[in-house]
């Protein structure tokens, strides 16, 4: 297959309506410009144009075949992971190449970043590990394979999740990768049927290549020399991997039937997490970075344009090297003091993670064998705040106010809350803009405490849990709400209770639901959740009395 190359005349519009400005990131075959779609009115739209070479012996029918192929799944992924896939806007082949037009990105490839970088802390490469499990798992259970993962298809942003392209390449050629062959799977270097296994060798990959600086296996003169290493050639031992060193080479099993599963990469990756959770935010420089990418907008047109996207991405490169030394290992937060804005994440999936903003969080229930929650049945929907509500939070809890065994937890997300004894992070999902809900518990304990933050929030606490969470939770198996819908004021701010039974794994549990607002659309929520049976238990009264009266918004919320 032949090597796609970088320069193309800026003077030649690909299929007539794209100009290519700057390249953003170039990988083996593959090549993605920061571009603009011109219009016949001579207006001009930003874009993302992705060059991918396809081989000799394609055919144009097969070619065409390949770019219909790509928007179809493309289409079909970004409903299941809405805000999480780059949507597919056109695909087109010529001179040999596929060109795949996607929309405006507002961040910079992982790609990118390491390349000026270098490598990432273990913490950092675990927060972006789990979003990317989460944007496949997705995919998995729909039957769908990547196929195509490399760092070149990830783009973080400075603001909300991740965003991943390329779907749809896979199967789509004649060849068993189409473009990044050093993060093929051994399956796929020789010729065979692909899987999810695939997926996970290459996230394997991407993990190692963020630790190690380099990729696992060296890119060689020729495709097919890179493939063949990957195939034959043992695992380079990596050294810089520290807590990540067993994910990473449990990942990158030649047998795929040895590679470890879904469930274990996130457990792993969490547990990375909470031995260094002030490590998984970016630099503040780099939201700078990602903000001069935002400035390009569909507002300019004709010369403007172009000069003016040009110049964009000259900045966005110029600022991305001036933070990548810091890149993401620093943030404010790094002496324990919280910031409520939340940040590229760390987040195994969540069934609504994508819906309208969580401010009452989805029913959560006791973990499962695997030690996650039980699936939830309903959306998170959050209330608003109201003017009065007050500019600042109350001090932050006192330990010394803490029953025995609890100690405070400070959220690099934002928050802080006392917390039993041996409790952890369970799960964390990010849905749309800034939205997350976190879920804490511990090993063999049935009891959950779930916290999400959201800036989508309507106007009245009680309407959100009557009219947006209720309808959802009554499609749950056994669901009864226990009396009404209570308005109240908590720490200053207005809020609402509601709590509710329903059945989960054959078990009957209850959850006491509390969400408040923040001001500007912006709110966090608390959910305790309790085998129905325990819900009395003085320890359990005292857990709920203990999260309510510790739990603290960060001063930035």
């Amino acid at each position: 297959m032949a090597m796609v190359k970088t320069h193309v005349s800026t003077h030649e519009l690909v299929a007539g309506r794209y100009r290519l400005l700057d390249v953003v990131n170039q990988e083996t075959n593959r090549v993605s410009w920061y571009g603009e779609y011109v219009e016949d009115t001579g207006a001009a739209r930003p874009c993302l144009v992705t060059r991918i070479g396809l081989p000799p012996d394609q055919g144009e029918e097969k070619a065409r075949q390949a770019a219909d192929r790509v928007l179809r799944m493309s289409e079909t992924v970004a409903r299941l992971c809405p805000g999480r896939i780059a949507t597919v806007v056109d695909a087109v082949q010529e001179e040999g190449s596929l060109w795949t037009v996607t929309e405006w990105i507002d961040g910079l490839p992982l790609g990118q970043l390491l390349a000026q970088k270098g490598s990432f802390s273990p913490a950092r490469a675990a927060a972006i590990g789990l979003e990317l499990l989460d944007v496949l798992e997705t995919a998995h259970g729909e039957g769908i394979t990547h196929g195509e993962l490399s760092p070149g298809q990830v783009f973080l942003r400075a603001r909300g999740p991740l965003v991943l392209t390329g779907f749809g390449l896979a199967g789509a050629t004649l060849a068993p990768r189409v473009a990044a062959p050093s993060y093929a799977s051994p399956e796929q270097a020789r010729d065979e049927r692909i899987g999810p296994a695939a997926d996970l060798w290459a996230l394997g990959a991407i993990l190692y290549t963020m630790v190690e600086g380099r990729p696992p296996y060296r890119d060689r003169d020729r495709p097919e020399s890179t493939l063949k290493g990957v195939d034959r050639l043992p695992l380079r031992t990596p050294l810089r991997a520290g807590p990540l060193t067993g994910t990473v080479q449990g990942l990158l099993r030649k047998d795929s039937r040895e590679r470890l599963t879904r469930t274990v990469v996130r457990q792993s990756l969490t547990r990375v997490l909470d031995e260094d959770p002030h490590g998984v935010m970016p630099a503040p420089k780099l939201k700078r970075a990602c903000a001069a990418a935002r400035h390009i907008g569909p507002q300019w047109s004709g010369r403007a344009m172009a000069a003016g996207t040009a110049l964009a991405v000259v900045t966005v490169a110029v600022a991305a090297l001036a933070v990548t030394h810091q890149l993401p290992d620093s943030d404010d937060t790094a002496s324990g003091g919280a910031q409520a804005r939340p940040s590229a994440s760390a987040g195994p999936p969540s069934e609504d993670a994508g819906d309208r903003g969580p401010a009452t969080p989805t029913p959560t229930a006791p973990p499962t064998a695997s030690g996650r929650p039980s699936p939830s049945t309903s959306p998170d929907a959050s209330p608003s705040a109201p003017p009065s509500a007050p500019a600042s939070a109350p001090p932050s809890a006192s330990p010394d106010a803490l029953p025995d065994g609890f100690r405070v937890y400070r959220a690099p997300e934002g928050f802080s809350v006392a917390l039993p004894a041996g409790w952890k992070r369970l799960e964390t999902a990010r849905g749309a803009d800034q939205a997350y809900r976190i879920t804490f518990g511990a090993a063999g304990d049935p009891r959950t405490l779930a916290v999400t933050y959201s800036e989508s929030a309507g106007p009245d606490p009680v309407a959100i849990w009557r009219d947006e969470v209720e309808p959802n939770l009554r499609k749950a198996d056994g669901f009864r709400r226990l009396g009404d819908i209570e308005a109240r004021t908590y720490q200053g701010y207005k809020a609402a209770d509601m709590e509710w039974l329903q059945d989960v794994d054959g078990t009957q549990v209850r959850t006491f639901g509390r969400g408040f607002l923040l001001g500007g659309h912006r709110s966090f929520s608390l959910r305790w959740t309790t085998p129905a049976a325990d819900w009395d238990k003085s320890a359990n009264r005292q857990a709920l009395d203990t999260f309510l009266r510790t739990f603290r918004p960060g001063s930035a919320a």
